[in-house]
């Protein structure tokens, strides 16, 4: 049987900046709080948002980061969530990559919107199973929400792989006994993404990347 491959959505599939970064601002402004510089606001794609806005707010009262998370949700569902592109490249290898193997979604992302955005811009048929964060965040952590994937389509976790950009990927699949790639494409930095099994530059390299993760995990 093929590998199940779980991919990541922001930054892997779509570029969400635009929105998250547009609604992040929204909500520290509601809140009298400076915005802060790009490089931190990027900073905030792909790792849970409440951990992005207790490290912009510099707290750790949940209070206040679940307030901002608030604010944050008032744009993002009304526009933050469009404000949306697909990388170039990536519905074809997406297409590709579900003919052959069991495609699913796991994104932080909260699993209301992720729907949203893979519907919007149809790729909704491509996957078997579309899997995100819950919004009282439980399941933020992305080991927790991988582990979820498996146990609800009953994978086995050491046939599957997970496709990312983010440091936070490679950990969910390692803390799960599964394979991961790397994509460079997206927010995560070539040293964030080196532990991966295997590397893809560009979405016409990651069939080949899955290939040979693939066969690392049968090693």
């Amino acid at each position: 049987m093929t590998a199940p491959l779980l991919f990541d959505l922001d930054g892997t599939l779509t570029d969400n900046f635009p929105g998250i970064a547009r609604s992040i601002l929204y909500a520290l402004d509601r809140m009298g709080v400076a915005a802060p510089e790009e490089a931190s606001l990027r900073r905030c794609m792909g790792p849970p948002l409440r951990e992005s806005l207790a490290r912009l707010l510099d707290t750790g009262e949940a209070d206040i980061v679940e307030h901002a998370l608030a604010l944050y949700r008032e744009r993002y569902a009304e526009l933050g969530w469009r404000e949306n592109v697909v990388y170039e490249g990536v519905a074809d290898a997406l297409e590709a990559a579900a003919r052959s193997s069991p495609v699913f979604l796991c994104t932080s992302k909260p699993e209301i919107y992720a729907r949203r955005i893979v519907t919007l811009f149809g790729l909704a048929p491509l996957f078997r199973g579309v899997y995100g964060a819950d919004l009282d965040g439980a399941l933020d952590d992305k080991a927790k929400l991988f582990a979820h994937v498996v146990a609800s389509e009953r994978l086995s976790p050491g046939a599957a792989i997970m496709i990312g950009d983010r440091g936070h990927d490679i950990r969910a699949a390692r803390m799960n006994g599964a394979r991961c790639v790397g994509v460079l494409w997206g927010y995560g930095s070539l040293e964030e993404l080196a532990a991966a099994d295997a590397l893809a530059a560009t979405p016409a390299e990651l069939s080949f990347a899955v290939a040979t993760a693939a066969a690392r995990a049968r090693g």
